[in-house]
């Protein structure tokens, strides 16, 4: 929207805040906000809106904009079906089609020289989530000394899709990653106009991010777009729907047309398609309904996702960069139902399962407890770690780490660390998390977990003064950095203490591939 002065003024005095400095780019001039020595421009279109003749294209160049552009909300988060009891809920529950937009903060005081920049990729099973989302607001990092970016992308059936009349072009399939990169062009473009250095740029992400961080590793259409990457429990061996190719996913966008009375393989049909509304394309899907056979999620396409990871990996094909990666003590992951320990261990034949029992059973657990902790085990945690020794026998530093605490508030409901629990931490925004019930313990584990991440953006190096000393991967030391229930007096670098079941999961995991 293009800008009142007078009116914007009003309303941010009302707010608390101040007007920021404009910002001038190649599109257009930017106005946001400036508040407790943060400056922040949000809702910054990056790709012209992906609607009619452009839904399922690569996205296009912004048109420039006259005038100067009011930054100081954030645009509409990418259209979907919210997801009840979202740890990260979206600010506004109006999603849109209409949703290529990206926020930046920065300090408010000038720097005297260009600063490190993050760019941080949100989760939500490709299907949900947004920037919006109060836990990712990136003032704390901006006033450490970094530029901050988070970005919208393309979700569900408008940012993953495949049809036979979408065969013959050259990126096709996987518009949200599409959405990831031509973002981070943008940043390469235009962050030296908000004081950010392009040669200094971590792109960070979790759950669905952290895949999504694990793609832009290993597709050359990233090259060069980012120097440094952290990897949120984001798994690392395998896509997140394994083996999908575009056939199948092309089965199944012709059943969605189909659903519609869309048939046909040709141009008309992709007019009709282009045609639907978006609430037909939106249907109800989020991530408690995604497994259904007319939608498929992300696929391998043969330009961004060239097949698993794992794969990518083992022929070198991956991007040069330091990492950070992780998981959570009591991640997700997908068990099925079981009423024995032996079902709960059935991916183990007879002879190895003799030597998981005990290793699974140690804490008395019970057989469907075994049975979500090795289905966490696979999902996300040991391809963490298998992830940090890929990069580190290739000679680049990679820190592993392991999130266990949990907010005081938490504890009787929570006994481990559960997905996506650490992102508050990350961000320093655990007020925005737990309120009035957040406790001294929680804010110092903020504090030291936000500032290994901040360093990590600024040197490629998570140490600092005041932190307990955190040493690169190595596979014969299996060593992590542990952020225990104790809080971060007790945060240490440590040999894995689940290092004995989770080589059994690594030899699963490589007999299998």
């Amino acid at each position: 929207m293009l800008i009142n002065h007078a009116a914007l003024a009003a309303l941010l005095f009302a707010s608390g805040a101040t007007l920021a400095q404009t910002v001038k780019i190649s599109d257009g001039a930017l106005q946001g906000g400036s508040e407790q020595g943060v400056e922040f421009f949000k809702g910054i279109p990056y790709a012209q809106p992906p609607v009619g003749d452009l839904r399922w294209r690569a996205p296009q160049p912004v048109k420039p904009w006259g005038g100067v552009l009011e930054a100081k909300n954030y645009g509409h988060d990418c259209a979907q079906q919210p997801f009840p009891g979202d740890a990260a809920p979206l600010l506004n529950a109006v999603t849109s089609e209409d949703c290529l937009v990206l926020n930046v903060w920065r300090p408010a005081s000038p720097a005297e020289k260009a600063l490190p920049v993050m760019v941080w990729i949100h989760g939500g099973g490709f299907v949900n989530g947004g920037a919006s989302p109060a836990v990712y607001d990136g003032s704390e990092f901006a006033r450490q000394g970094v530029i901050f970016v988070s970005l919208n992308y393309r979700l569900g059936r408008f940012g993953f899709f495949a049809h036979p009349a979408l065969q013959q072009d050259a990126l096709k399939g996987n518009y949200g990653l599409m959405d990831q990169i031509a973002a981070l062009h943008w940043v390469q473009r235009h962050i030296a106009d908000f004081g950010g250095d392009k040669n200094n740029v971590t792109v960070f992400g979790e759950s669905a991010g952290g895949f999504s961080v694990i793609s832009l590793l290993t597709t050359p259409e990233a090259k060069g777009l980012f120097s440094k990457a952290i990897i949120q429990s984001g798994s690392g061996r395998q896509n997140i729907t394994p083996g999908l190719s575009w056939q199948q996913a092309q089965n199944a966008g012709v059943a969605f047309a189909k659903r519609w009375g869309i048939e046909g393989e040709g141009g008309q049909a992709l007019a009709a398609l282009r045609a639907l509304p978006a609430d037909k394309l939106v249907d109800g899907l989020n991530m408690a309904t995604m497994n259904r056979p007319d939608y498929s999620g992300p696929m391998i396409d043969g330009r961004i996702i060239r097949g698993e990871p794992q794969d990518t990996y083992r022929s070198g094909q991956f991007a040069r960069v330091p990492i950070m990666i992780g998981a959570n003590d009591q991640d997700i992951g997908f068990a099925p139902v079981v009423t024995t320990l032996r079902e709960a261990l059935a991916p183990f034949d007879d002879k190895r399962y003799q030597t998981v029992l005990p290793l699974y059973q140690a804490e008395g657990n019970t057989p469907q407890q075994v049975a979500q902790t090795l289905a966490s085990d696979r999902f996300m945690v040991e391809p963490a770690r298998y992830v940090a020794s890929v990069f580190s026998r290739a000679g680049l530093p990679a820190w592993h780490y392991r999130f266990a605490y949990v907010a005081d508030s938490m504890r009787p409901e929570w006994s481990g660390a559960v997905h996506a629990s650490e992102i508050p931490y990350v961000f320093n925004t655990v007020s925005a998390r737990y309120g009035q019930q957040l406790s001294g313990r929680d804010r110092d584990m903020a504090r030291q977990v936000h500032q290994y991440w901040v360093n990590f953006a600024r040197a490629g190096d998570p140490n600092g003064e005041q932190l307990p000393r955190w040493l690169p991967y190595q596979a014969e030391k299996d060593n992590l950095m542990l952020f225990p229930a104790g809080g971060a007096a007790d945060s240490a670098q440590v040999r894995d203490p689940w290092e004995k079941r989770l080589n059994q999961v690594a030899a699963l995991a490589d007999e299998k591939s």
